[in-house]
């Protein structure tokens, strides 16, 4: 494998690397797999080859009571077996563990057994031509010495199972081939996400589809690209072209460029709120701005936390152990193909579809019949998308449409031939393991069927006036709320117009989600504590005193990145963002700019802490939005630039802090790492404020609810209604005690509730399938409705069953091999049909063609929205007479 640790003496290597690549030579360090000077330098050959797959099969079968429990089997009995007792760590590294066994003494090995790894080769055979690294010192701190005879491993035993003790310094990763696929792939991913964030269901390409493209795309430029030297203007240095074959360190840094560029960043929802819905535009430089400070502030912050969050070997940060595995899985084949590449790994017998095909191959095949198949649901019979056919056979029934409906109703029969249906809101179902999923679908037939069916026929919250799911607002007489009436001429709330217009309405779901996310909030709190609190506390008090780990020590060989380049980052992003606010009328106060900083900052290192250990974040969007909306009210805009500094500066430098240990475990010097973050972020926010700029400006009907390829805005909406109900309307005025929502609070005390029963019962029936209850995926879990409807949640766990329950458990050899590979085919294949279909269709002005199975879906009230029991009449109102 790629990260090994080398036995060969030190080379002198030319000058050719980037400058972040440098070792610090103070800190020359290998790991203590050197064998004394008595011992062979080479491992014996097996026995018997095993395939890189069994390999790892047998490995995380010996780690898997230390990792899971034996308390820990699956709910649903999978029978324990090879084919169907695989660990859940490739999918779910956040399984409960049982910490106490991280704490035994390691297990000791002589040098001679550990198989080394193997350099990859390079395609001019020359090994020190390919070097881009400066020598090392040949004298090695962490060489053993001869009477020692122990393999220095990580004292947690999921990080054993999925990171590679050893370091080999010679592969390059700051290389002309890793950045230009990477940037390359941040324009294709950033651009693309940032188009289809506009589309209803969205489209999301995630960094395992660049992790996967990526694969591909470097072994061609390895084989095909001549082998040049560039020389960089003003810079004594000369880079070569192709330094040879490409490797895993290369694949990281790609992998991280797209990690922290791929997601469309919230501000871009403040420009489209402020464009589309407020009618309002102060610029692309204010854009840019806005976009930039609010993606980079949380730089400093993440910088500040290294020592806290991703030095300690406590901090595992779960998350990234599913990404390393699959990296390290990937060069391990990539091994025993003798450095071909190609990625056959036989699944041997009843292995199905695509059995014996090479990896690479499926992909290429799925993603070319996703991307056929596309034109089919998505433009010539747009029927097979939504098949809500008893909506058909009644279209003007309100009743039946809001039971039946696809767009504004409960979808009680999810019926849908689109991949984008599936997968558009909630992300892939091929991804999550299974008891997520079924997590998810507990709390979607909960409280958006059963309950959102029981409130809205009761007539509760005015219902019976009102759709029963969208995201939109309304006033007293059933029609969308006009936020014009209610705006003063510089963008606040018109009190005196507010009471003789009227008060604000939300659809039963709509109002429902927000009540489940103040539980989500509790219940996260409440649960944590009870599952996690103790290991949070002593892996917190463990890592301000436990020894640095073998992958602390292997990353002291580079030279770190200094703190004053992220404090230089952070006060830079802060003076961008004082401007953003001050200069523009914002109608945000600098106190409160601060507020939102200091709030970010202050929940940084608590939450990451948590997130470290257990792989949950608490998310603070409704915390901000609660506490902009009491101390301002009636500013909208301010409440969505406070909720994007106060809420996505500490998840940014979240992300950050993940993807540092990321690069730790992968070895990647940290003044790479943080150039490659830097420089990923800084780019995506280009490339997302022009995609934004350009689909509003060429897109006809964009952000209508009738635009013929469904570019309908849903998140922009979302954001939007949000700003409206706590930063216009403000949550005093909806919420609080007396108001028409104020039941709502109620969902506080039963997320807090709610995890403390079910551990009660889990602890009484210990082995039964309570202990697989998770109360914050029971109550956020479908937090994209609405936009989202109950059609996207339940086809999409009935494909995650048949995937990630079914499949896996019948037909494991196929799973294991294909199942990441199929999810990434699809979404790629239906991104490429989408992006035909707007570049070759849509700027054209060709229209889907003209027939019943595209129009019978447009025929319905529930598409239309005015699947509404009751109207008022001319004059007439409903609801409260005062307000």
């Amino acid at each position: 494998m790629a990260d090994q640790s080398s036995s060969e003496p030190s080379v002198a290597v030319p000058e050719q690397r980037l400058l972040a690549d440098e070792p610090d030579s103070d800190h020359d360090i290998t790991p203590k797999a050197t064998p004394g000077p008595s011992q062979s330098r080479e491992p014996p050959e097996p026995s018997s080859p095993r395939s890189p797959v069994a390999r790892l099969k047998e490995s995380l079968n010996k780690a898997r009571p230390a990792l899971f429990g034996d308390h820990l089997t699956n709910p649903f009995k999978y029978d324990d077996d090879d084919n169907t007792s695989e660990n859940e760590l490739l999918l779910d590294p956040n399984l409960p563990a049982n910490y106490e066994d991280r704490h035994r003494p390691l297990p000791r090995h002589p040098p001679s057994s550990v198989r080394s790894h193997k350099r990859p080769s390079h395609d001019d055979g020359d090994a020190a031509d390919a070097l881009e690294l400066d020598s090392l010192n040949s004298q090695d701190p962490l060489e053993t010495s001869d009477h020692e005879e122990e393999v220095e491993n990580s004292p947690y035993p999921e990080v054993r199972a999925a990171v590679s003790p050893y370091d080999d310094p010679t592969l390059p990763c700051n290389t002309i081939r890793a950045w230009t696929i990477g940037l390359s792939l941040i324009f294709l991913g950033a651009s693309m996400n940032t188009l289809f964030s506009l589309r209803s269901p969205s489209i999301s390409l995630g960094a395992l589809i660049a992790q996967v493209i990526a694969w591909p795309l470097g072994h061609g430029w390895a084989r095909f690209v001549p082998d040049y030297h560039v020389k960089i203007p003003f810079v004594k240095q000369k880079l070569r072209l192709n330094p040879g074959g490409f490797n895993i360190k290369e694949h990281a840094i790609i992998v991280v460029m797209a990690s922290v560029s791929f997601g469309v960043a919230y501000a871009t929802d403040i420009i489209l709120a402020q464009k589309v819905f407020y009618k309002q535009d102060f610029g692309l430089m204010w854009q840019l701005l806005l976009t930039i400070s609010t993606q980079s502030l949380g730089y400093g912050i993440a910088g500040m936390m290294r020592r806290f969050l991703v030095y300690p070997a406590g901090m595992i940060w779960p998350g990234n152990l599913v990404s390393v595995t699959l990296l390290n899985a990937m060069y391990e084949e990539e091994e025993t193909t003798g450095g071909e590449g190609d990625g056959t790994v036989h699944g041997g017998k009843g292995v199905g579809v695509g059995g014996s095909m090479p990896r690479y191959r499926w992909f290429s095949v799925v993603t070319a019949v996703a991307c056929v198949y596309y034109f089919v649901p998505g433009f010539l019979a747009q029927f097979l998308s939504s098949f809500a056919f008893v909506t058909w056979t009644a279209p003007e029934n309100a009743v039946v449409n809001q039971l039946f409906g696809y767009s504004t109703g409960l979808s009680l029969l999810p019926i849908t031939f689109d991949w984008t249906q599936i997968s558009g809101f909630v992300g892939s179902p091929l991804i999550p393991p299974w008891h997520a999923i079924a997590n998810t679908m507990i709390g979607v037939l909960t409280f958006f069927v059963f309950l959102a069916a029981t409130l809205h026929y009761s007539g509760a919250w005015y219902s019976w006036y009102l759709p029963m799911s969208d995201s939109n607002t309304y006033d007293n007489t059933g029609k969308q709320y006009d936020v014009s009436r209610v705006l003063s001429p510089d963008y606040r709330l018109d009190e005196e117009a507010y009471k003789n217009y009227s008060p604000l309405f939300l659809s039963t779901t709509f109002a429902l989600s927000y009540g489940l996310s103040f539980a989500a909030i509790t219940s996260l709190i409440v649960y944590t504590y009870l599952h996690h609190g103790k290991t949070i506390w002593r892996q917190y008090k463990s890592s301000t005193t436990e020894k640095a780990d073998i992958h602390m020590k292997l990353m002291r060989r580079y030279k770190e990145a200094p703190t004053w380049w992220y404090m230089s980052l952070f006060g830079l992003m802060l003076g961008l963002g004082f401007l953003t606010v001050l200069a523009w009328p914002t109608n945000m106060t600098w106190w409160a700019f601060l507020l939102a900083v200091f709030i970010s900052f202050v929940f940084s290192l608590p939450i990451g802490i948590i997130q470290a250990v257990t792989n949950n974040q608490i998310g603070l969007n409704v915390l901000t939005e609660f506490v902009y909306g009491y101390i301002q009210p009636g500013r909208p805009l301010g409440l969505m630039i406070f909720k994007t500094f106060g809420y996505i500066t500490m998840s940014q430098a979240l992300t950050f802090v993940s993807d540092l240990k990321f690069g730790h475990y992968m070895k990647i010097p940290p003044r790479t790492m943080f150039m490659a973050q830097v420089v990923a972020t800084t780019f995506s926010c280009f490339v997302q404020v022009f995609t934004l700029n350009y689909a509003l400006n060429y897109i006809p009907g964009v952000c209508t609810p009738t635009q013929p390829e469904h570019f309908s805005c849903p998140g922009g909406k979302v954001f939007f209604s949000a700003s409206v109900i706590w930063g216009l309307i403000g949550p005093a005025r909806i919420f609080s005690p007396g108001q028409i929502y104020s039941s709502l609070f109620l969902f506080f005390i039963l997320g807090a509730v709610t995890p403390v029963v079910i551990y009660l019962l889990a602890r009484r029936r210990p082995k039964s399938w309570l202990r697989f209850l998770m109360a914050p995926l029971i109550f956020g879990g479908a937090g994209s409705i609405p936009p989202a409807t109950p059609l996207n949640y339940l086809s999409w766990g009935i494909v995650g069953f048949v995937f990630q329950y079914w499949i896996k458990k019948k037909h494991f050899g196929w799973w294991s091999r294909l199942n990441f590979l199929t999810s990434s085919g699809l979404d790629l294949g239906l991104a490429l049909a989408t992006l035909v279909i707007f570049f070759v269709f849509t700027l054209n002005e060709i229209d889907p063609p003209k027939w019943w199975g595209n129009e019978v879906v447009t025929g319905t009230v529930d598409y239309k929205g005015t699947a509404v029991q009751m109207r008022v009449g001319a004059g007439e109102s409903f609801g409260p007479t005062t307000w």
